[in-house]
């Protein structure tokens, strides 16, 4: 039984901001000046085997970070949107591109710039540590802090929602 109030069963795409979302709020920096990302496994495993059964992901974030781009592309995720330092643009082409009905997206934002992104989807989604105007409009907040399991936690549902968590086919192996 899910405890996100949607209607699941519509849900064919996720958009997940980087920075307070799929990595915790505190960056450390290299001695280079580049800040460096911890991300979380469990997170990873949900992203590809989403990716496995046909859902479309987005990573969309400000950060101009390479290691990001080489990790998500990693886990089979094509559109990785770097550098957006106005998203919702971005969002609304990669919807169109995809033919994508807002009802069918997620975005799972953590601060003041994923506001306008969240207001074009269907499901919006917070984590638990999210700024309070963040977590005003989201449909859904997560019991995780950023970093810590938010992809997760909603593909996880997404997918038992539609019965494709842990099919013999694609859940046991990367």
């Amino acid at each position: 039984m899910s405890s996100i109030n949607y209607d699941l069963t519509k849900i064919r795409a996720f958009v997940f901001d980087v920075d307070g979302v799929l990595s915790p709020t505190v960056i450390p920096m290299s001695s280079t000046g580049e800040p460096m990302r911890m991300l979380n496994i469990k997170d990873g495993y949900a992203l590809q085997l989403a990716v496995k059964h046909g859902y479309k992901i987005a990573i969309l974030t400000g950060a101009n970070t390479k290691a990001v781009e080489v990790r998500y592309r990693g886990l089979g995720i094509t559109n990785v949107f770097l550098a957006a330092a106005v998203k919702l643009p971005v969002l609304q082409q990669w919807m169109c591109d995809n033919g994508l009905e807002a009802e069918q997206v997620t975005y799972c934002g953590d601060d003041i710039p994923d506001l306008h992104c969240m207001s074009e989807v269907g499901l919006p989604v917070a984590p638990a540590d999210a700024a309070p105007e963040v977590i005003a409009v989201a449909k859904y907040v997560t019991r995780c802090n950023g970093g810590y399991g938010v992809a997760r936690d909603v593909i996880e549902q997404v997918m038992k929602a539609q019965g494709k968590w842990l099919d013999e086919k694609h859940a046991f192996g990367w």
